[in-house]
């Protein structure tokens, strides 16, 4: 089964640009979203499930300085600012509130997804200040300490949770079998697989649905398996 396509957020209440954006990013085999305002751009983001967001500043509801801000309270998601603003002052404030790079109008389709492409190859930053965690998304988790935080909120898991839910952190977006997620996580096949795990993933979205999840991270793909949007 290949790999699924990265997942990009174009952010631009100006048609033109947008579409211009998404023929270059889904060109170049990306699935791209867009949105032409900032609050429902936050609300598809906390939904989880995007590599990557290319974000306008000069949005008519919510300034794209004040999305990146809301967006760092509960992901690391990396954001490309496109921007006629393009004035030294703007570039620093733009990255001081956690943006990863600055494109400047006008500008070139082929540049901007070279970008998006160079943050995609860039592993996961380490959570600020906790040495083992490793953010993904919404998601963080601590391999050797078997733990995982949601949000920044601990999950207490089982140890068979924490395996499936660790199996899918391995792969975001990738749709993993129930034989594949036994294989990871269980000691010993079972008999009966595929209830022992449906029964875990059944514990494991109240838990995150307790957390604050808004949706379901986890996907169900009917006769195929799971898959984790984080």
């Amino acid at each position: 089964m290949s790999e699924p396509a990265a997942r990009v957020l174009v952010v631009e209440d100006e048609a033109a640009i947008a579409d211009t954006v998404l023929y270059a990013l889904r060109s170049e085999g990306y699935a791209a979203e867009h949105r032409a305002l900032g609050r429902p751009a936050l609300e598809r983001l906390r939904e989880g499930g995007i590599d990557v967001m290319v974000l306008d500043v000069g949005l008519p509801d919510l300034g794209g300085f004040e999305v990146c801000r809301q967006l760092r309270t509960f992901s690391q998601v990396p954001v490309i600012f496109l921007t006629a603003r393009n004035d030294e002052f703007d570039r620093v404030l733009g990255l001081e509130l956690g943006a990863d790079d600055y494109v400047g109008k006008p500008f070139s389709p082929r540049e901007l997804v070279a970008r998006v492409r160079a943050r995609l190859r860039r592993p996961a930053p380490v959570v600020a200040g906790d040495a083992g965690w490793v953010r993904q998304g919404a998601f963080a988790i601590d391999r050797e300490g078997r733990r995982v935080r949601y949000r920044d909120s601990p999950l207490d898991l089982t140890r068979y949770e924490y395996a499936l839910l660790a199996a899918l952190l391995q792969r975001p977006g990738a749709i993993l079998s129930r034989a594949q997620l036994m294989e990871r996580g269980w000691d010993h096949a079972s008999d009966s697989a595929d209830r022992t795990v449906d029964t875990h993933v059944k514990t494991l979205r109240a838990k995150l649905r307790a957390a604050g999840a808004v949706g379901d991270p986890i996907r169900t793909h009917r006769g195929l398996g799971y898959a984790l949007d984080v």
